[in-house]
This record gives C-alpha cells, sequence and structure tokens, in this order.
C-alpha cells in the first residue's frame, strides 16, 4: 500500500532575523515522520518560505507547532516587507505527493483550520481547493486589506473566519490571521530586470500575468454596462504575478506564482518576461526559485 504523502509550504512573516527562523523550524524538525526539506528566507519581503513533507497526522501536527511559535515570536504590527502579509504564519498550504487525492487533503486542511483555529486562537481562512465559498478561493482576495485591514474586514460578516475567533483584538491578535489551503504545485518564481523602476516592472508583469491590466483608451478606463472595469488578459494562463524593488538586489523584480505547470511550464513564463522586458527597452538580468520544484520541472 502507497505510503500517503503530502507537502507543508508555510511562509512565516519573518525573514531577516534567523534566530526567529530557527526556533521556528525546530518545532517541525521536533515532530517523528515529518523531514525538513528547505527554508527559504528573503530580506526585502520579509518572509520565509518552509518545506516540509510527511505523512498528514504528522504534517498537520507539525504544522501546527511551528504556527504557535510564530504567533509569539512574530509581531505584525512591527512587520514591514515588499510581499502582501497579513499574519505570522501568513499561508498554510498542504499539497498532495503521493498516495493521497486533493479531495483528502481538503480535508486535512479543514482539520488543521480547526485545530489552529480552537486551540490556538487564530482566525483561519480556507482557500484554494480548501475554500468554503467561491469568493475565498483566490488567496488575494482572502489576503486583501493585508493586516493593517483586519479590523475592519474581521467586523463585515462576509469575512467571517472559517475556524477561531471572528473579532479583531490587536493585543491579542498581534500574530494576524492565517490562510490554509489545499493546492497542486505552485512556483514562486521571480525574475530580474534591470531597472529599478517599480512602475516599469509592473508593466511587464501585467503584460505577462492571466488577470492582465484595467483595459484603458485615452487615459480612461472602459467599463461594462455594470460599470466594472474591464480588463486586458495578460499573456500567461495560470500565472499570478507583480513587480516590485528588492533593496539587496538593486534592482527590480518580476515575481511570478505559477499555479499550473502543465498550462503555463517553468521556461513558458520566463521566455515571455524576456519578450516583454525587451520590447519595453529592458533586458532580463537573472532569476531566482523561492522555495522547491518538482522533478519533472
Amino acid at each position: 500500500m502507497t505510503k500517503k504523502l503530502i507537502e507543508c509550504v508555510p511562509n512565516f512573516s519573518e525573514g531577516r532575523n534567523m534566530d526567529i527562523i530557527k526556533q521556528i523550524t525546530n518545532q517541525i524538525e521536533s515532530v517523528e515522520g515529518v523531514q525538513l526539506l528547505d527554508i527559504d528566507p528573503g530580506k526585502a519581503t520579509n518572509r520565509t518560505v518552509v518545506t516540509f513533507v510527511g505523512e498528514p497526522e504528522p504534517v498537520i501536527e507539525a504544522a501546527l507547532l511551528a504556527m504557535k511559535k510564530a504567533a509569539e515570536l512574530i509581531d505584525m504590527r512591527q512587520h514591514q516587507g515588499e510581499h502582501p502579509r497579513f499574519g505570522a504564519t501568513d499561508v498554510c498550504p498542504l499539497v498532495p505527493i503521493s498516495g493521497v487525492s486533493m479531495e483528502e487533503t481538503v480535508v486535512y486542511a479543514q482539520k488543521l483550520a480547526k485545530r489552529a483555529g480552537e486551540e490556538l486562537q487564530i482566525p483561519i481562512y480556507l482557500y484554494e481547493s480548501a475554500a468554503s465559498r467561491p469568493e475565498r478561493k483566490n488567496l488575494a482576495s482572502v489576503r486583501a486589506g493585508q493586516y493593517e485591514g483586519l479590523a475592519a474586514k474581521l467586523k463585515n460578516p462576509d469575512w467571517k473566519p472559517d475556524a477561531g475567533p471572528a473579532e479583531f483584538n490587536e493585543s491579542v491578535q498581534k500574530s494576524g490571521v492565517t490562510a490554509v489551503g489545499a493546492r497542486d504545485f505552485l512556483i514562486a518564481y521571480n525574475i530580474n530586470l534591470n531597472t529599478t523602476s517599480v512602475r516599469r516592472a509592473n508593466a511587464v508583469a501585467f503584460d505577462v500575468r492571466e488577470a492582465g491590466r484595467t483595459a484603458t483608451r485615452k487615459g480612461k478606463v472602459l467599463r461594462d454596462k455594470e460599470g466594472n472595469a474591464l480588463r486586458k488578459a495578460g499573456k500567461l494562463k495560470a500565472v499570478k504575478g507583480i513587480g516590485w524593488y528588492i533593496e539587496e538586489y538593486g534592482v527590480c523584480q518580476v515575481s511570478m506564482n505559477l499555479t499550473d505547470i502543465k498550462v503555463t511550464p517553468f521556461h513558458t513564463a520566463f521566455e515571455a518576461v524576456c519578450d516583454s522586458a525587451n520590447s519595453r527597452g529592458m533586458r532580463v538580468t537573472g532569476s531566482e526559485l523561492v522555495g522547491l520544484v518538482p522533478l519533472k520541472v
């Protein structure tokens, strides 16, 4: 019988203090049956992506211990970084690896969310395949407003958390909230440009990402009959992207999430950014992976 294996990829809102990061990852390594695969801190984003794998129950236990330690050590009231975030453990997705279906992984994500809400008193939103309603599937929608917008968000009945406390007390909830999900492999990939202009980097991101950009004509936003802004789609399906400036490199990047590598493979995304950058008078000077990728990539 094939052993059930799932991967967990929590993102913690600390990328500069290695002592804090080590205390969190020590909790993961303390759980028997779990293997820590990768720790990828980012100074400019002030965020660390951790990857570990194991059978479902040990993975849930390790995730809970890490979330608890992050809540103790990370104060979101003081957090600053380039990456959108709303919690000490910002996201905690589970990924089916072998012997387990996405439907089963959703059940494990729900179990993790319930335990984190009850035992750690952290408000939890479920996203991607584990989302409790369609508007919560997209992480960007769930995280809209970031940590600073939580007080207002939690007062809105439409954004009541799926688990944990539904009210916001800053002194108690200095660790914010967490999005727990079930999803397929996601590749986080950043491409360097020879520019320091975030505006120009965003122009490239808008060219390639699926959501594209707001449609305009002669400087005016185009709208449909209901008044909603129309959008001009980007070149690549299953790709999210933004432009940002990375101080430690002294350049801007196009930061992308490839959410389905069967639809848009790794090399296709790289070539599309190169083409867009060249057409706009820039060039690609390097790139970096965040975390791990499947061997087949």
